[in-house]
């Protein structure tokens, strides 16, 4: 992927992760998984205060990751994309395997490679 054609999927790819940053959304999406939920269900499942829930489906709904189908008085919530939830499934699966060795990134290649040069260039800090 080279050009500005190439730079927009990763665009893309960072508004998605930066709506999965929070651990609570983490778990909704974990939840909505198996199945479309209402707010107090999903409340009940996390343990999290009503408001706190609300407001991270609202971000997750302007996000695309989440849509919200009305079901009597309530809002029954669901993913858009089962994919969303195969990567929060890898991402947890990947966190719980603990730290790789120094020598040896995670990913099993040195670091810094199959990145683009600019990126080199940045640096980790100028990314920010």
């Amino acid at each position: 992927m080279t050009g500005t054609q190439g730079y927009d999927a990763f665009e893309g790819a960072g508004e998605l992760l930066r709506a999965l940053s929070a651990p609570i959304r983490l778990a909704i999406v974990s939840e909505l998984a198996q199945g479309e939920r209402c707010v107090h269900e999903l409340v009940e499942q996390l343990g999290a205060p009503q408001p706190l829930v609300s407001q991270h489906l609202r971000v997750l709904r302007g996000a695309g990751v989440v849509r919200g189908s009305r079901r009597g008085r309530e809002i029954a919530y669901a993913l858009v994309d089962e994919h969303v939830a195969h990567i929060v499934a890898d991402a947890v699966s990947h966190a719980g395997e603990g730290p790789s060795s120094p020598a040896e990134p995670a990913h099993g290649r040195p670091e810094g490679a199959g990145r683009p040069a600019s990126w080199h260039a940045v640096g980790r800090e100028g990314l920010r």
